[in-house]
């Protein structure tokens, strides 16, 4: 391997509430082996490490995500380097636990991104240096609750605390006889009214797009046939990309980190968890367009596919690599009110009866419990290659033992790299599975 080749370790959600053991624990040592044996690590940190400091927000991620802030350390012993801290769960526990979490982050000198005491500050890159190589990081979130974001400074007020935001705008298409059906909707109820009205007293405005018909938080469009259409806002693409820009200099790789639920329309035009919403490939490509050198996304908690584009890879999704969402330790009353479990309960009981004890939620499908660890490897900013690991979350063990990752071996290794290769097959990508591990075919057909 040539000197200046450096390995990039990549994984997804860590969910982690538990001690890793990560040098100790036979299980889940090789796995973290592995990782270290890499020159950086990159993980999307879907916790708040804040020791349950802060107030529970009503809204959250699904779950009330706060932790032990030495979740960190854990973290860190594990191999980890740059954490991507942009998530649906970074307001959990509202302004003031997200900075309780940026003080935890601040006081260990980790390198993290995504969140800030305000827009620019979630917007920033951070900067790892290693002796081979320093890889820039931006992370940023296009799933959140409004509120969330992060937002700007002006001349005479500060900013607010928050993640730094890609929002994005869903139209939803319409045959012309739906939309005849919709507008008298809205005039019998008096919805176009109210909206009109609202308009006048200068709270509301029309769309930009004429075409368009806003229907309280949705808008339609005549089409000739229905489809969910999504795009990102050019404002925060732009945002992003003016600090991506600003790596270029500083830095010999940028690593761009998204953190997305959205889903797509499959080929049978279906919606479809395994593909991305469509703002989503445009958005990442875009990235490599202005400079990235690789994008990295996690969020809907189970495996999308990946695309070499331009000779950079992207990963739609990594899946979960820690999922110990079951071993929360605290839920504040909302959680107990939106899983509707009697406020007794206790919290590990009360998720037991919220996936119906595993009969429903994510302990029922085993594609929340499988992930990959692509190492990729470059040579200067060239990509040389990348080599893809599968992941088991040991899916069947009792709920304190699940969650933790190891690597996947015989069958089901061989079941989660066919299955990530039929998911990136759709994004033009070969792999060369064997032995346990995939390679993937770069253009101009190697598998170094």
């Amino acid at each position: 391997m040539p000197e200046n080749s450096l390995r990039l370790a990549l994984t997804g959600d860590s969910i982690l509430m538990r001690r890793l053991n990560s040098r100790t624990d036979p299980v889940v040592q090789p796995l973290f082996d592995l990782i270290r044996g890499a020159d950086i690590g990159f993980t999307n940190l879907e916790v708040l490490p804040n020791d349950h400091r802060g107030d529970p927000a009503q809204e959250s991620g699904g779950s009330h995500f706060a932790a032990p802030s030495w979740v960190v350390d854990e973290l860190v012993e594990a191999g980890f380097h740059l954490f991507a801290a942009a998530t649906n769960h970074a307001l959990d526990y509202s302004i003031s636990g997200l900075l309780a979490a940026i003080e935890t982050l601040e006081d260990r000198g980790v390198a993290f991104a995504g969140v800030g005491r305000n827009l620019e500050r979630a917007r920033m890159p951070v900067y790892h240096t290693h002796p081979k190589a320093t890889v820039a990081m931006l992370s940023c979130a296009s799933t959140f609750a409004k509120g969330q974001q992060a937002g700007a400074q002006t001349a005479d007020l500060p900013g607010r605390p928050g993640l730094n935001p890609l929002r994005y705008d869903t139209v939803h298409e319409i045959t012309a006889e739906q939309m005849a059906t919709l507008r008298q909707m809205a005039d019998q109820l008096g919805l176009e009214k109210q909206r009109q009205a609202r308009i006048q007293l200068g709270f509301g405005f029309p769309p930009d797009d004429p075409a368009i018909f806003p229907l309280g938080e949705m808008n339609f469009r005549e089409a000739s046939r229905t489809a969910l259409r999504t795009s990102a806002r050019k404002k925060d693409v732009d945002g992003i990309i003016r600090w991506l820009h600003e790596t270029k200099p500083v830095s010999d790789l940028s690593l761009v980190s998204v953190h997305a639920h959205e889903q797509g329309t499959n080929a049978q035009g279906e919606t479809d968890k395994e593909v991305p919403a469509e703002f989503l490939p445009v958005f990442c490509r875009r990235m490599i367009d202005e400079g990235a050198d690789l994008v990295v996304g996690h969020g809907p908690h189970l495996l999308r596919g990946m695309e070499i584009y331009k000779g950079r890879p992207i990963f739609y999704s990594l899946g979960n690599f820690i999922g110990q969402n079951e071993l929360v330790a605290r839920l504040p009353s909302d959680s107990y009110e939106r899983f509707r479990v009697d406020p007794n309960t206790t919290p590990v009981l009360a998720y037991r009866q919220r996936t119906d004890h595993d009969r429903k939620g994510f302990p029922s499908d085993s594609r929340f419990w499988e992930s990959v660890v692509p190492i990729c490897r470059f040579e200067g900013n060239r990509l040389a290659g990348i080599d893809i690991h599968p992941v088991s979350l040991g899916l069947g063990e009792a709920a304190h033992s699940r969650g933790r990752p190891r690597l996947a071996e015989g069958r089901h290794a061989q079941d989660i790299l066919g299955r990530f290769a039929t998911l990136s097959a759709s994004f033009g990508t070969e792999l060369d599975i064997r032995d346990g591990i995939a390679k993937v075919i770069l253009p101009g057909g190697r598998s170094a």
